[in-house]
């Protein structure tokens, strides 16, 4: 029983040892990049509403902004990189904030979807402005 337990303890070690908050970070962000450009076309009139589809795409959006924890995708040892200004850790509290708020008005849109696209520009808008107000304080500009 020892033996077992040591060795899931190397293992869920080992696995953290391999673990890169950077691109970890940045894939979410662009997986909501990418649902946030699913939802755009419908909302902007480009293409028809589909409620099925919006749903989808929030579904996803949800499922995603869930796993943004700023604890372990921006840990003050994996430093800046490409996708995350020095402002994060000075200003910590105001970025777990909005973290935690993006999540929840994210986590609101999934549970009550938009039934028409004046609703889905509504919650686009929320939803976008979260980003905005984020990228504006603690994104890298290129």
């Amino acid at each position: 029983m020892k033996k077992l337990l040591l060795t899931a303890c190397f293992v869920a070690v080992a696995g953290l040892a391999h673990a890169d908050p950077v691109a970890d970070r940045e894939a979410l962000m662009k997986s909501f990049g990418r649902s946030m450009g699913e939802l755009g076309p419908i909302a902007k009139g480009e293409k028809a509403f589909d409620a099925a589809a919006v749903q989808t795409a929030l579904a996803t959006l949800n499922e995603n902004a869930q796993k943004f924890d700023p604890a372990v995708l921006f840990p003050e040892s994996a430093g800046p990189g490409e996708s995350g200004s020095p402002n994060i850790w000075t200003n910590w509290a105001d970025f777990e904030a909005r973290a935690t708020k993006f999540k929840t008005d994210v986590a609101a849109a999934a549970a009550a979807p938009p039934a028409d696209v004046a609703a889905l520009q509504a919650t686009m808008g929320m939803i976008g402005g979260n980003c905005g107000g984020c990228h504006e304080n603690f994104r890298v500009k290129k």
